[in-house]
C-alpha cells in the first residue's frame, strides 16, 4: 500500500474558500435541509419543503442549488473537505498510531454532528450520479485510505490488532457515520463526549494488549 503523508492529502482550503455571503447562505440551507430530512426522510423531501423550512420562496432556493442532487453533492463535498483536513491533522501528529486514530475518531463525530450543516446527507452517496458521484467517491476513498494507513502502522508497531485493515476501516466509518442518524444537539452527551466514548470502545477492541489478554484467558 502506498504510504500517504499529511502533505499528500488534498488541501481542503481549496474546496472551502473564505465564507462569502453566498456560502453562508448555502450552509444555512443545508442546516434547514437536514431538519427536513429528519422529519420527512430524504426521499420524501423536496426543494419546496426545504424552502418552506427556511421561509423562502422555492424559486429563490434554486438560485443557490439547481436541484436536490446538487444540494446533496455540496453537502457531501463540504463534509468530506472537513474530514480530509482532519486526516491531515491526524497523520501530522507526532504521536503513535493509536493516538492518531483517537484524534480522527473524535474529530469525525464532532465534525459531522456539530460543525457541518446538513451532514445527514453525508450518508446518501447513492443519491448522486455522474461526475458528482465520481468526485465524492474519490474523496471518500482517500479518507478511508488514511484510516487504513493508521491501522496498519499501529499493527506494525504492535499497538493494534488488525487482521484486515480495509474491513476494520469500514467498520469504524460505518459506526461513526451512523451517528448522524441519532445524534441530537439537545441530548445527554455532546458530540465530543460521544466521540471519546466511541474511541474508547474501538481502541479497546483493537488493542493488541487487550487481544493478548483475551487469548491468554480463553
Amino acid at each position: 500500500m502506498v504510504q500517504i503523508k499529511s502533505s499528500d492529502l488534498p488541501d481542503p482550503s481549496g474546496d472551502r474558500p473564505e465564507e462569502s455571503r453566498s456560502l453562508r447562505r448555502k450552509r444555512e440551507i443545508l442546516d434547514a435541509a437536514s431538519r427536513v430530512f429528519r422529519q420527512r426522510g430524504l426521499h420524501a423531501s423536496g426543494m419546496r419543503e426545504i424552502a418552506g423550512e427556511l421561509g423562502m420562496h422555492v424559486g429563490n432556493l434554486y438560485y443557490y442549488f439547481r436541484n436536490k442532487e446538487e444540494l446533496l453533492a455540496f453537502c457531501q463535498e463540504d463534509s468530506l473537505s472537513g474530514l480530509l483536513n482532519l486526516a491531515r491533522e491526524a497523520l501530522a501528529l507526532d504521536a503513535p498510531p493509536d493516538r492518531q486514530l483517537r484524534h480522527l475518531i473524535v474529530g469525525h463525530v464532532v465534525l459531522l454532528n456539530e460543525e457541518t450543516p446538513g451532514s445527514l446527507a453525508h450518508l446518501e452517496v447513492e443519491a448522486l450520479t455522474g461526475e458528482w458521484r465520481e468526485k465524492i467517491m474519490a474523496k471518500r476513498e482517500t479518507y478511508e485510505a488514511s484510516i487504513r494507513q493508521i491501522l496498519e502502522a499501529g499493527a506494525r508497531q504492535g499497538l493494534l490488532q488488525v487482521d484486515d485493515a480495509r474491513l476494520a476501516a469500514m467498520a469504524i466509518l460505518g459506526s461513526l457515520n451512523w451517528t448522524v442518524k441519532w445524534f441530537r444537539r439537545d441530548g445527554d452527551m455532546s458530540a465530543s463526549e460521544i466521540g471519546n466514548a466511541f474511541a474508547d470502545q474501538i481502541l479497546s477492541g483493537l488493542s493488541a494488549r487487550e487481544a493478548n489478554l483475551r487469548r491468554q484467558s480463553s
